[in-house]
């Protein structure tokens, strides 16, 4: 008895003939490879989870700290800053001797100042800190000597963050604070830029980490925590 014949789809395909590489579409092939490249670049830039990511306040390619004496030097010259306070009366930095990103002298931020400070902790890679810094060379101006503005760069390049005050025109005294140590003595949060606000006593009258965009807004803070009217 013969065998039904069976469906088309059934059928084992027929033999490729002499020199005959493949009956696909030269078109469809192409579209083929194409889809697998586009599948392996897709693999190779996945994220995948934290392993080595960067933290949201950290820079992406930090310069070089290794600076000579003439380019720190040069830097100073360039950013022009006032001299730092002698102290700010802030008894939780006792022994924790800064230096001052203006001349290199140390600074003593226990030291009594007997008066009201706005201390910003900020780096040379914080965007935001670059909006900010020019708002608060704002403030100090029209505090006077009613309010200490200090600022504290958290970076360990120097150099960096001298060129980022003289690109903004910024003329603060800043003290150069590479180990976090004022952010871990006062409370603050290592996410850039913070603003910490001190009685004239040195105690604490207030932690703010986010961006100051206006005088007005900063002027707010200083009435209500420090009764210091801009």
């Amino acid at each position: 008895m013969t065998e039904p014949s069976k469906p088309d789809a059934d059928r084992a395909p027929a033999p490729l003939l002499p020199g005959e590489r493949s009956r696909v579409p030269a078109g469809v092939r192409w579209l083929i490879v194409c889809a697998i490249v586009a599948v392996a670049l897709a693999v190779a830039i996945w994220p995948r989870g934290n392993d080595g990511a960067a933290s949201p306040t950290a820079p992406a390619a930090a310069p070089s700290t290794s600076v000579s004496p003439g380019q720190l030097a040069d830097a100073r010259a360039r950013a022009a800053l006032p001299p730092c306070p002698t102290g700010i009366g802030a008894a939780q930095l006792a022994g924790r001797s800064l230096s001052c990103l203006g001349d290199g002298g140390p600074v003593d931020l226990a030291a009594a100042g007997n008066k009201p400070v706005l201390l910003n902790i900020w780096a040379w890679w914080c965007g935001p800190c670059r909006v900010e810094l020019p708002v608060l060379a704002d403030v100090a101006a029209r505090a006077g000597d009613r309010l200490t503005v200090l600022g504290v760069h958290a970076d360990p390049n120097a150099v960096a963050g001298l060129d980022l005050l003289a690109e903004l025109k910024v003329a603060l005294p800043t003290v150069q604070d590479p180990q976090s140590a004022v952010a871990t003595a006062l409370g603050a949060p290592r996410a850039y830029p913070v603003t910490v606000l001190l009685r004239s006593d040195g105690t604490v009258a207030g932690v703010h980490a986010q961006p100051f965009t206006s005088v007005d807004e900063v002027a707010a803070l200083l009435t209500t925590e420090l009764g210091v009217s801009l």
